[in-house]
């Protein structure tokens, strides 16, 4: 039997497409989330953009036929605008009918009495109205078409226990064959020596030879910065890959994913010359309550907020001439960058439209992205960029995500069997044990 999905406004404008996400069913769209769109359709945000998307599916979709009687949708679906014609005499008494989210729910109501067989099921992603609904009786879901498991999440390595010949053959052939159809391209591996726990060998699974391959980490490290654990040696074969255009880094902080990101995106960029410009973004997300406006050009209002980008890149600029920090008595290293034209500092705000050709993107705290946001940014990539996206999904600012419908999870499933990602998650902190310990009892 075909369910009824009806539809708050809070679901059209975090996904435009929602009309055409539930197959064969019948979705309804109350006449108020029209009036509601209505506020949003002249902003500049994602959301304004989502409104006037969402017009535009209606608009092309009116053209097929009646919205209130019901056209057809692709998958034999169908869209219904309901008119809330006394659907108010449903209501209990306690919900004023002036209010907006309870007229949506009274053609929920509605649509339950008038068909008492067939399944109404009330979409939206307002937590309180979720509660109301049940209060009233009704089926109520979150809308979530691209959520993920998050312990669950792919996370890019994996471990065999193997013989001792085993590891002796990869360390003089500098390959293994393997044959685990589970594997995915690029996936991190870890050969332990079931007779010397002490002894084991890391490498990458090469999809197209299926083999493990040794990684590819300079000894002296990227510009004073070196791997301090398999998983940060992990990254850095993954960064300094040219044949891979997107890796993603999951972890906590302190685990060293946008110092690694920046030290070889500086290799790629300066030393090598393999890209043009080395291009650092950020979401505008505060911790706690804002400051308000910020005075100045563009770059003076963000400086606050990329100054971990800026503090990263001091350091990296302060090692890389050796074990120890090199005070600097002119101007700071990531001021030089951008002088030289090397490094670029800008908020994803600008971002649509671009297209952005042999460069290295690291677009940093991306767990406050949506997954429309993340597809967005993916495809300004232009021939030969390199994308590399950070971030730890349990320190989320952005209220309209969570940690298992953001886009950097989203990505990490999505991309998970492309031969063009890499993607590894770290768990081990490397910031100082002080930090270590904040991020474990804390």
């Amino acid at each position: 039997m075909k369910k009824t999905f009806v539809l708050d406004t809070s679901v059209i404008l975090y996904d435009p497409q929602c009309i055409f996400r539930f197959d064969d069913n019948i979705v309804v769209v109350p006449i108020t989330c029209l009036e509601e769109m209505d506020r949003f359709k002249k902003d500049l945000t994602e959301i304004g953009r989502n409104a006037r998307q969402f017009s535009r599916y209606l608009d092309d979709v009116r053209k097929r036929g009646s919205l209130t009687q019901g056209v057809e949708l692709g998958r034999r679906g169908t869209l219904i605008v309901d008119l809330f014609r006394d659907a108010e005499t449903y209501l209990p008494s306690d919900l004023r009918p002036e209010k907006a989210d309870h007229r949506i729910l009274a053609v929920a109501l509605k649509l339950r009495k008038d068909k008492p067989t067939a399944p109404v099921v009330f979409v939206t992603k307002d937590v309180n109205l979720r509660v109301k609904a049940d209060a009233l009786g009704l089926t109520s879901v979150d809308f979530e078409p691209s959520r993920v498991n998050i312990e669950e999440l792919y996370g890019g390595t994996t471990q065999f226990t193997v013989p001792n010949d085993v590891i002796e053959s990869f360390a003089t052939q500098k390959r293994v064959p393997i044959q685990d159809k589970d594997l995915c391209p690029n996936a991190y591996v870890v050969l332990n020596n079931q007779h010397d726990p002490t002894r084991s060998a890391s490498g990458r699974f090469s999809a197209p030879a299926r083999e493990i391959v040794p990684l590819r980490v300079p000894p002296d490290g990227v510009w004073g910065v070196k791997p301090r654990n398999t998983e940060q040696a992990f990254v850095m074969d993954a960064l300094l890959d040219d044949s891979i255009s997107l890796v993603s880094l999951v972890g906590k902080a302190g685990t060293g994913k946008t110092l690694l990101a920046l030290a070889c995106g500086l290799r790629k960029t300066i030393d090598e010359g393999k890209y043009q410009k080395l291009l650092v973004s950020r979401p505008i997300f505060p911790l706690g309550k804002d400051i308000g406006y910020l005075p100045g050009e563009i770059e003076e209002k963000l400086n606050p907020w990329m100054q971990p980008i800026f503090d990263n890149i001091d350091y990296i600029v302060s090692f890389s001439g050796g074990e120890k920090p090199q005070k600097r008595t002119t101007r700071r290293a990531w001021q030089e960058l951008i002088a030289q034209g090397m490094l670029q500092i800008e908020p994803l705000t600008y971002i649509r439209g671009r297209s952005l050709a042999y460069q290295f993107l690291i677009v940093d705290e991306a767990q406050n992205l949506t997954p429309h946001e993340i597809k967005t940014i993916i495809t300004r990539a232009g021939e030969g960029t390199k994308v590399v996206l950070t971030g730890d999904c349990y320190q989320i600012d952005n209220p309209y995500v969570d940690s298992s419908n953001n886009g950097l999870t989203y990505v990490v499933e999505r991309f998970k069997r492309e031969e063009v990602s890499a993607h590894v998650t770290l768990t081990k902190g490397e910031r100082s044990q002080l930090a270590e310990l904040a991020t474990n009892l804390l």
